[in-house]
């Protein structure tokens, strides 16, 4: 019987491997790692997500029009005066109206009714922001703010409708407050399709990621009866 070999005839021995215990190195490397994988994101603000500010290009056009085409031909008429020229006959016959008119007459008041209200109009359009079917989306990073047009988040919501059990048809209405739901249930009982709707719908409206959800208005009926 032949002796085991020893370090010098160039082996090694093994060392013995022994069960690990419960919580031993196996599960402290599982739960490392689950660690790992389930962090949530870390998802920092990019600011105040306020709404979309519009051009208004052709009201500014239109203005802009105006204001030049008067003054250019006020400005002419006040050069012809000082070159000992005649004024042009409608500055003179708008002097002598206005001059014999009294500020209770009623074009008078209606003009001015009609300039008081063009200007708050335009007050108006320069205040706000316009764009009112652009829906700004929560902003995650600064410098990037992003919109969604209400017929795409009304297109989501009724794909999202139509996939719940006994709706026949669905009509979404989209604002900047409100999305109203209007379907039609062929089968099943209308409370709980109702209920189906708001679970599935009010999950659609928060994966839309818009900064001011709209709130859900949800109405179901029965098809109308034909005959």
């Amino acid at each position: 019987m032949s002796e085991p070999h020893g370090p010098e005839d160039g082996t090694r021995r093994l060392p013995a491997v022994e069960p690990a215990p419960s919580g031993g190195v196996l599960e402290m490397d599982r739960s490392a790692s689950g660690s790992t994988d389930e962090r949530a994101p870390v998802r920092h603000s990019g600011g105040h997500a306020g709404r979309f500010w519009s051009g208004r290009r052709i009201p500014a056009a239109l203005v802009a029009l105006i204001v030049l085409g008067g003054a250019g031909l006020l400005l002419y008429d006040i050069a012809a005066v000082r070159a000992d020229h005649p004024a042009m006959q409608w500055r003179r016959s708008a002097a002598e109206d206005l001059a014999s008119r009294h500020l209770d007459d009623v074009w008078v008041l209606a003009g001015s009714a009609l300039a008081a209200a063009l200007g708050l109009w335009l007050l108006v359009l320069a205040l706000t922001p316009g764009l009112r079917a652009l829906l700004p989306m929560s902003r995650r990073h600064a410098g990037v703010k992003a919109g969604l047009d209400q017929n795409a988040a009304g297109f989501v919501l009724r794909d999202r409708a139509v996939e719940v059990s006994g709706v026949q048809s669905v009509r979404v209405r989209t604002s900047r407050r409100k999305a109203t739901v209007r379907a039609v249930s062929h089968f099943r009982a209308l409370d709980d399709v109702r209920a189906d709707l708001d679970t599935v719908l009010g999950r659609a409206v928060s994966e839309l990621g818009l900064a001011r959800p709209p709130g859900l208005s949800v109405h179901v009926r029965r098809p109308a009866k034909k005959g």
